[in-house]
């Protein structure tokens, strides 16, 4: 799996802004109602990936969840991270108040 450049990175970063990054990694923050619902989107994202065999770093800090991603076997971050942030996108569009 190959490292991706930053303008192969810049439209998931265009069309989500709130992920910010480069080459070496993405992050993102995000605000749950409550610590529930924070552990409830990390389950979430959990289940994909593991269908993906992608983990995240994960961190959570009672309702704040913040999730960073990189392909540790290659250094950087590839399509599957891409992948990744855009399926954690979807779990947390239902999550938004």
């Amino acid at each position: 799996m190959r490292i991706l450049q930053q303008e192969e990175i810049a439209p998931l970063l265009t069309a989500h802004p709130e992920w910010t990054g480069g080459a070496e990694h993405l992050s993102r923050v995000f605000t749950a109602a409550d610590f529930p619902a924070a552990i409830a989107v990390v389950d979430k994202v959990a289940v994909i990936a593991e269908e993906l065999n992608h983990h995240p770093d994960i961190d959570i800090r009672w309702r704040t969840v913040r999730f960073r991603l990189s392909t540790h076997s290659a250094g950087g971050v590839t399509e599957l991270d891409l992948q990744l942030a855009r399926r954690i996108e979807t779990v947390l569009a239902g999550q938004v108040p």
